[in-house]
């Protein structure tokens, strides 16, 4: 028998699902932890007997700490958009329960290889081209200075101070600030689109061919610069590829969009440089949220997908001159140096 965590939560998770049981064909014994959220999410795997589905996932998110109603909103916004995602089943927002259709548990993840990559690759740009041509200003909130602020300050408050203990100098924190305000320059500047913010190898799913991908975990959308996406699945914190491949896959990206009238412009150079700056915000960003997993939430794991993000960061600040302040705090954080050998 399959038990759900002990928890405060539990009885009620269950009395809830319950109620749906006999209408869904829930196999109530079947309950069991589908995979766990770098938030306070859950998800849980129900079977389903003599149904249509073979299977259903429960999300449990804690009202005091979560909230389903964007989740629902963005579903709603991104299935009319043609995306694939979950069809929610059940819904209870004030108790924080949805029950969802299940994708299976075929993340890109765990089905990228050389011979799948640019099958997968194509299907995600396909994908993430359909959400921006829908895309309205006003249907998700605004990715402003002040969320890209909030974001980058994660990395000296999680990573520097928490996880590699290092007390920056007041000058430090100035060239930092400096550095910041020039990476949120160049990010407010480019097109704006809705974006999903975590679109990358495990929150995309490969399920039937004709709704590649299924596409998960988009409750934090937001309407914001045209690359953050892309960044993120080609320059994913769980798998690297080498660069030639990433710049392949960004042409692809960027002749589809064109061809979509997208606002990519006419200058993939151009277009490369706004990538990589948009990559370093959000590598920045991801440096701080995986140390405050592990050293506030205890989700060490994160940890050691470290060293990759690391790599795009320092690769991205060692590029260009404009970094070369960030670049000499990066390399002090880290005890390391290495010429900058600058392109721009």
């Amino acid at each position: 028998m399959n038990r759900t965590p002990s928890d405060p939560r539990s009885q009620t998770l269950r009395t809830w699902l319950s109620l749906h049981a006999r209408a869904r064909c829930i196999n109530l014994e079947s309950l069991r932890p589908a995979s766990d959220d770098a938030s306070f999410r859950r998800y849980f795997r129900v079977d389903c007997e003599g149904g249509s589905e073979a299977s259903l996932i429960l999300m449990d998110a804690p009202p005091d700490k979560e909230n389903c109603a964007p989740f629902v909103h963005a579903a709603d916004v991104m299935r009319r958009a043609g995306l694939s995602v979950p069809r929610i089943l059940e819904r209870d927002l004030d108790q924080g329960f949805l029950l969802l259709e299940d994708f299976g548990d075929r993340t890109y993840l765990n089905a990228l290889s050389e011979d799948t990559a640019q099958s997968l690759y194509g299907a995600s740009s396909g994908a993430l081209i359909k959400l921006q041509q829908a895309s309205r200003p006003g249907t998700f909130p605004d990715y402003d200075r002040a969320l890209m602020q909030r974001e980058l300050d994660l990395y000296p408050t999680w990573y520097v101070a928490q996880h590699k203990r290092r007390v920056l100098t007041d000058t430090e924190q100035a060239t930092l600030a400096e550095a910041f305000a020039r990476i949120m320059d160049h990010c407010l500047a480019q097109p704006r689109v809705d974006v999903h913010r975590d679109w990358h190898c495990r929150n995309l799913m490969v399920i039937d061919e004709s709704r590649q991908p299924g596409v998960l975990d988009f409750q934090d959308a937001v309407h914001g610069p045209i690359t953050y996406d892309l960044v993120s699945i080609l320059r994913d914190a769980y798998i690297d590829w080498p660069e030639d491949r990433q710049i392949d896959w960004a042409i692809r990206y960027w002749q589809a969009a064109r061809a979509a009238h997208l606002p990519v412009g006419e200058d993939f150079g151009e277009f490369y440089k706004a990538f990589e700056w948009m990559g370093l915000q959000r590598h920045l960003k991801v440096l701080g949220i995986f140390a405050r997993l592990a050293h506030r939430d205890g989700k060490t794991r994160y940890l050691a997908d470290l060293p990759r993000v690391l790599a795009y960061t320092l690769a991205t600040a060692r590029r260009y001159r404009e970094l070369s302040g960030l670049l000499r705090i990066l390399e002090s954080v880290e005890d390391v140096s290495q010429s900058s050998g600058y392109s721009f």
